[in-house]
């Protein structure tokens, strides 16, 4: 009797594809959100060249397997091109430097558009937040993350891992993590943002 055949289930889309149709990235709301989180900062934006960068700073996440590795990690390079080949160079820096990872491979501070992309995070609302990471199933690879960051804090969420006491939610959990992570934004944005202002204003 031959041995039973186990299908392997494959998922249509990658991953930061599904994030851009209906997760965190959402081709229409995060822009939006953007957009809220940018007056909140800075003021209306009226440049039609930062609508352009929020819509197209996280496009570069199509068709990548994961969100926070290595392929994800490279998101910002498209988004960066596109706007470099229409709006000059400056504007092409402006998008990719919206990643403190991309900042620190150039040796540059991470722009403007990163505290409005980490505020444009905390102000979804968190049911509609979750809600769009579990569709999409990016909510996985956030907690594989986040609980290795628990056990070795080490990796992106290493410092956001213990700034929450895990006392308030279950240990490793989806509540935790969201909890971490936005407070971890929360002290980012009020840690860098009278320096991104300062730099704007020169």
């Amino acid at each position: 009797m031959s041995a039973p055949v186990t299908l392997k289930r494959r998922r249509f889309l990658s991953l930061g594809t599904r994030s851009v149709l209906f997760g965190a990235h959402q081709f229409l709301l995060h822009p939006l959100f953007l957009a809220i989180a940018w007056t909140k900062l800075y003021g209306f934006p009226l440049d039609p060249r930062l609508w352009a960068a929020f819509f197209l700073h996280d496009v570069g996440y199509i068709g990548k397997d994961n969100l926070d590795g290595t392929e994800g990690e490279t998101h910002p390079e498209l988004g960066g091109k596109i706007m470099a080949r229409f709006f000059g160079e400056s504007w092409g820096e402006f998008t990719k430097y919206h990643s403190r990872f991309f900042a620190s491979l150039d040796g540059r501070s991470p722009s403007a558009l990163c505290a409005a992309d980490k505020l444009a995070t905390m102000i979804v609302p968190k049911g509609l937040y979750l809600a769009l990471i579990h569709l999409s199933g990016e909510v996985d690879e956030y907690l594989e993350h986040f609980r290795q960051a628990l056990n070795s804090s080490r990796g992106k969420y290493g410092l956001e891992a213990h700034n929450v006491p895990s006392a308030a939610y279950e240990y490793g959990s989806v509540e935790h993590w969201y909890a971490s992570a936005m407070l971890g934004n929360q002290r980012w944005i009020a840690e860098n943002t009278p320096r991104i202002c300062s730099e704007q204003s020169t």
